[in-house]
Parts: C-alpha cells; sequence; structure tokens
C-alpha cells in the first residue's frame, strides 16, 4: 500500500494552472480542506491576486500566484500537482515548472498518469538537489494480485461510496463520515484509491492505474492490512460509476475487493446526463444495481444518500435532501455543508444491528 505519512508536515505549492476553481482543481482543494495549513500557495496566472476564499468560497487567505517562480517566496516544500490534465499526461508546457521547483529544493508530489520518477531528466536533477519525487499512480508490484475472497473472515466492517456518475462527490463524502467516525472515537480507516484521497490519507492505491484483472485484488490486499491492523470501519473512496460508459470497470472492480458491509450512494441534484448526454439511470433502480452487486456474495445495503449540492443554496440543499429521502426511503444530506453525523449514525446503525 503506497503510504507518504512521513511527507504530513510540509509546506505546498499546489500547481493549477488555467483551472483553479470548485470543480476542475480537486486535489488542489482537496489539500486545502482536509490537510488545513499546508498549503501556503496555489498557482494559476488567470487568477493571480485573488485568495482561495475568493475563487473557492473556503481556503481563507492562501494566496493564488502566477507562477513557480513567484510562489518560492513563500517558502514551499513541495510542489503539488492540483489538477488533472485531459488524459492525466504530463503538459509539456509543464516541464519547466517542475524542474525550477526542483532546483529550488521542492519535493514533487504527482497523480498524473504519466511517472514523473521514471523520467530520466527529472530523476537526475532530483538526485543532484535531494529531492524525492512521489508518484501517487506508480503501482508496487506487490498489489498486482488477484481477490483471494478475505471478506469471508474479516473482522472489520468496509463501507464504499458508489455514485450515479463520476466526480460525483464520493471522496468528499466519505471523508466527511470517516472524520465523524474518528471524531467519536471509533476505530476507524480510510483508504484512498485516487491521487487525491492518497494525498489526504496517507495510504492507498491508485486503481484506475491498476491492471483490471488486479483491481480487486489490490483495494482487498489495502483492506486485509487495514484489518490486521486492528481497525473496526474502514472507508473505502468510490471511484467511477457502474453506469459510466468509460469507468464502469475500476468501479465494479472496487466493488469486488471491498465487498463492502454497506454503501453510500452519491449524487448531484443539478446534474442530468452523463459525459455521453446520457439521462443519469433511475436512482431506485441504481440503488437496487449495486445491491445485487455485491448480494450474491454477503448481504449488503445503500444505506444512505450523499449529496453533491454545487450550485443550490442551504435551503434548496435541504429541499433537495426532503426530495431524495422520500423518494428512496434513506437518508440524504450534503456531508460537505452540514457534516458527516446523519450518514455515521444510519451506518452505525446498519453494521450494528
Amino acid at each position: 500500500m503506497n503510504s507518504y505519512k512521513g511527507l504530513m508536515k510540509r509546506k505546498i505549492l499546489a500547481l493549477a494552472e488555467g483551472r483553479f476553481s470548485p470543480l476542475k482543481s480537486k486535489t488542489a482543494n482537496a489539500a486545502l480542506i482536509y490537510t488545513p495549513g499546508d498549503t501556503v500557495a496555489i498557482i494559476d496566472s488567470t487568477k493571480a491576486g485573488k485568495t482561495a476564499q475568493d475563487v473557492l468560497g473556503y481556503g481563507g487567505d492562501v494566496p493564488v500566484v502566477a507562477s513557480v517562480e513567484e510562489g518560492i517566496q513563500y517558502q514551499p516544500t513541495h510542489l503539488l500537482i492540483g489538477i488533472a490534465p485531459t488524459g492525466g499526461r504530463l503538459p509539456e508546457v509543464w516541464r519547466e515548472w517542475i524542474k525550477t521547483a526542483i532546483r529550488n529544493n521542492m519535493h514533487i508530489l504527482s497523480g498524473l498518469h504519466t511517472l514523473l520518477s521514471d523520467d530520466e531528466e527529472f530523476a537526475k536533477l532530483a538526485l543532484e538537489h535531494s529531492v524525492t519525487i512521489t508518484d501517487w499512480r506508480k503501482i508496487p508490484l506487490e498489489y498486482e494480485v488477484v481477490s483471494k475472497g478475505s471478506y469471508r473472515t474479516r473482522k472489520a466492517k468496509t463501507i464504499l461510496t458508489v455514485g450515479a456518475d463520476c466526480n460525483i462527490g464520493k471522496m468528499t463524502t466519505m471523508l466527511q463520515v470517516y472524520n465523524t467516525f474518528l471524531k467519536r472515537g471509533l476505530k476507524s480507516d480510510f483508504i484512498g484509491t485516487g491521487q487525491t484521497g492518497i494525498m489526504i490519507s496517507g495510504k492507498g492505491i491508485a486503481v484506475d492505474a491498476v491492471i483490471s484483472d488486479y483491481i480487486a485484488g489490490s483495494i482487498e490486499k489495502c483492506i486485509d492490512a487495514s484489518n490486521a491492523e486492528g481497525y473496526e470501519y474502514i472507508f473505502v473512496e468510490g471511484q467511477g460509476a457502474l453506469t459510466h460508459q468509460g469507468y464502469s470497470g475500476v468501479t465494479f472492480g472496487l466493488m469486488h475487493g471491498t465487498m463492502p458491509d454497506a454503501m453510500i450512494m452519491c449524487v448531484q441534484p443539478t446534474r442530468t446526463r452523463d459525459d455521453y448526454d446520457l439521462p443519469l439511470p433511475d436512482l431506485n433502480k441504481l440503488i437496487k444495481m449495486h445491491e445485487q452487486a455485491i448480494e450474491f456474495f454477503h448481504p449488503t445495503k445503500v444505506v444512505g444518500i450523499g449529496i453533491n449540492s454545487i450550485g443550490l443554496t442551504d435551503d434548496q440543499s435541504r429541499l433537495e435532501a426532503k426530495r431524495l429521502e422520500d423518494l428512496t426511503g434513506l437518508p440524504a444530506v450534503d456531508t460537505f455543508r452540514f457534516g458527516g453525523e446523519l450518514l455515521a449514525d444510519t451506518l452505525l446503525k446498519y453494521l450494528n444491528q
């Protein structure tokens, strides 16, 4: 399992060039929310002079700067790739920015599909300046394994977020509920399955970089390690969507590797169509579909609805929660706005019945 807990004391300069916004800079935004105090500046020349608060509505007075060079004044220790460019590949224009960061003794944190540590120029420069390059999508060979079905003897309860679509709030919902469990003193662990989740938790595996045969086995291996450490509740970050033509494979692999004891379904009320311009599926049918995919192996339920209410006011979000509760019979809430207590209560009641 990739682990980066040793890097938690850091001063991050987050690269979000041209895309720093509520929806297009997920990793940079998550650093601001879930590792508060770590980020010293954001790079986006199109919004230079503003603050994170100005752009996102949160993040405080963290400044937005125009370049790596301008960010050096804040004495960063790490350059974080805070956005995902098209295809997850390294844009050529970024090469000089990354080299400048390394020359100024910054460690590099990257979730790109392009593995920066395998680049001879970057690797040589990093060695010269005694800095590290962390590639969250570099999969250790020991995680290329087929699942063994260890859910049958696992003591810990596993919880997975699933969604009506991709990029719909699965990580945020899960982190909010997980943090609520921690505040209650419950022995809980969070396993990241994408670059942002791994950055926050310090552990996990980037499942979209795993060979398809090994997706279930890789996440099972992560869960087995947490179970062996004595955690009672293991929260697994969801990815993709079963009904998304492009990314359904990673979702199914995650479901079968996690074998969740309970699931939380994530929705965005203001989104009605997916990337293929297809209408999002009927929610009750979608819930049943996810339950049936696991019930072949053992009983499970979608126990609550996590709402991504971007574009709505607080009152509109509450009204939407009421509509979804009436529609599904399940509790619904935007955990980012209103906290994870409702879904935490629901999970504990279901898991301990």
